[in-house]
């Protein structure tokens, strides 16, 4: 009996001693909330992907809007998009959206509601020798601002159609991928690797290594998001704040603190609150409510009569371990003989509100104190409550009801639908055999001809690539195919893509000839809603051939050939 006593006690100490912190609980319950479309892991097509109304709000942390799981917009991707359409409308909204959260939370939002730090903490917990911050590392925290002006402002704002901390950078979206690729249901998209992958899956490696030796890699040295929350830290009105009367520049701090701040709540700061654990004066505490402030590891400090504070000398606090170990009798004189706060652990008493003195060293607490506890409990535990009950509504609502795609699939051997592109760009392409220019293209009126759709955009490298092909395909056949190039909707405007085409051109791989694009056979149009109804799954370029009689006889994800390209069109003609 004993031994099993004494077996479920050692349990208990253990799960004591692993508990999770509350910062802890809240980082896994951000990560699950934002990216709560877990059925999305397991999808199939454009199914692994959630494209619904909440899509149009911003994660407060760095995500990826192509993650399968998630279920919001990243605001970084979308900061980027909309200095890419800038030349359109000014981005207000997200502006807005990163004001609001930078005003309300500052870096508290990397600390506590970023899934990326929360993975960055979990692989530094890896047991293996850390490199330890120094000035070095507090330089080298600077870079991020670098990446900030360059990747996500200037190159947006330059080009109008490369995100390019998205595109060339960022984890979150590498992570995604690899996701969908490791879905045994979406292998038909292994085709479509190239460079680009390969870049960002190895920069992917290096910051998962990174962060088992250097705590929180990317966020101190790489992520713009935190560079621009940072602005906003010390004017938060959640955080970390440091009351410069208390303090008594021992740097215990800066010293525990694995972030590479000079003072807290600077701009590095993460706003974790560790160092308000360490604190012998307690001049560290939380801005905004008390409800989450973890208690402290060291005794309050006594105030004079005057309202002055007895600090204990630090050599006594920095000896002992703990400034509680230490704790000294401090009396305190006010206007009256009553003794207002002493700590007396040595001797085994404390001081009753009355003067009175108790033999068990048990503090005495006032009834109003008890009355503020028990309010503290049950706001607290009524905000976990109304937060378990969001999650849980929040994973079911995504993974059971939550439509990810509702546009109708259409399949090789399905009748193709009918449908019209509105609109068709000014090219050679756009003019009938009579010089009248096309407007639209409308697949009813063009039944009996074998039509060929190649989906694309502008910075798609291997969609640019392979177009030239396609051209030679149709200029081969003639009036017996139509060629017709979709551009992706909502890229980039329709002034840029017309740009595009007037000034793109490429050398004849077959006659050596530089042929500029506006001079090509094939049509150029716009996308409307057709590329998810043809089985689109986010990626480009994409091939559809729909023969003689209206039906789809191929469909293609990724670089088709043009041997491969031609030999189908063939097909098409002869079916």
């Amino acid at each position: 009996m004993d031994k099993l006593k004494s077996f479920f006690i050692k349990i208990g100490r253990w799960f004591k001693n692993h508990a999770p912190t509350r910062r802890r609980i809240i980082q896994i319950y951000s990560a699950l909330l934002f990216n709560a479309n877990i059925k999305g892991l397991f999808g199939k097509g454009d199914n692994i992907i959630y494209h619904g109304g909440t899509k149009n709000l911003c994660a407060p942390g760095l995500t990826c809007y192509s993650c399968p799981g998630a279920v919001a917009a990243c605001p970084l991707g979308a900061l980027q998009n909309s200095l890419m359409a800038s030349d359109r409308t000014t981005p207000y909204f997200i502006l807005g959206i990163l004001g609001v959260l930078g005003l309300t939370l500052g870096r508290t939002i990397c600390g506590f509601l970023c899934p990326v730090g929360l993975g960055q903490e979990l692989l530094y917990k890896i047991k293996t020798p850390k490199l330890r911050k120094s000035r070095y590392t507090r330089i080298l925290s600077y870079f991020k601002y670098v990446l900030l002006i360059v990747f996500v402002i200037a190159i947006p704002l330059i080009y109008s159609t490369v995100p390019a901390f998205c595109k060339y950078i960022c984890p979150a979206g590498t992570s995604a991928s690899v996701l969908q690729l490791t879905n045994g249901n979406n292998s038909d998209l292994y085709g479509m690797l190239g460079f680009l992958f390969s870049w960002k899956f190895l920069l992917l490696i290096a910051f998962i290594v990174l962060s088992v030796f250097i705590f929180r890699f990317f966020c101190r040295f790489i992520c713009p998001l935190g560079a621009i929350y940072g602005f906003f830290n010390k004017i938060a009105l959640i955080g970390v704040k440091l009351d410069d009367k208390k303090c008594i520049d021992c740097g215990l701090c800066v010293q525990t603190c694995k972030m590479d701040i000079r003072k807290v709540g600077d701009h590095e700061c993460i706003n974790c609150g560790e160092c308000i654990r360490v604190c012998p004066t307690h001049a560290i505490s939380w801005k905004g409510s008390k409800i989450f402030l973890p208690k402290s590891e060291v005794q309050p400090v006594a105030e004079t009569a005057e309202g002055q504070e007895e600090v204990k000398p630090l050599t006594a606090i920095l000896a002992s371990g703990t400034a509680a170990e230490t704790a000294e009798t401090v009396k305190v004189t006010a206007t009256s003989d009553v003794c207002q706060e002493v700590t007396v652990e040595s001797k085994g008493e404390t001081c009753l509100p009355d003067g009175e003195k108790t033999d068990e060293g048990k503090s005495s607490v006032s009834v109003a104190e008890k009355k503020f506890k028990k309010r503290a409990f049950w706001l607290e535990f009524a905000a976990w409550a109304l937060a378990a009950a969001v999650l849980i509504t929040a994973l079911v609502y995504y993974n059971a009801f939550a439509p990810t795609d509702v546009t109708t699939v259409y399949k090789e051997g399905d009748r193709c639908p009918d449908f019209t592109l509105e609109r068709v760009f000014d090219t050679d392409g756009a003019y009938d055999k009579d010089g009248n220019k096309i407007e639209k293209f409308s697949m009813l009126e063009n039944r009996g001809t074998v039509t060929v759709l190649n989906y694309w955009y502008t910075d798609c490298g291997p969609c640019i690539a392979e177009l030239p092909g396609f051209n030679r395909v149709k200029e081969e056949f003639g009036d017996e195919v139509n060629v017709i190039a979709i551009h992706a909707k909502d890229m980039t405007s329709n002034a840029v893509i017309q740009s595009f085409l007037d000034e793109k051109s490429n050398i004849d791989s077959v006659t050596g000839e530089e042929t500029p694009w506006k001079h090509y056979s094939i049509m150029f149009a716009l996308d409307t809603t057709t590329y998810k109804m043809l089985g689109g799954k986010s990626t480009y370029p994409m091939t559809v051939i729909i023969d003689k009689n209206g039906v789809i006889s191929f469909v293609k994800q990724g670089n088709l050939a043009e041997d491969l390209l031609r030999a189908k069109v063939v097909e098409a003609l002869n079916g």
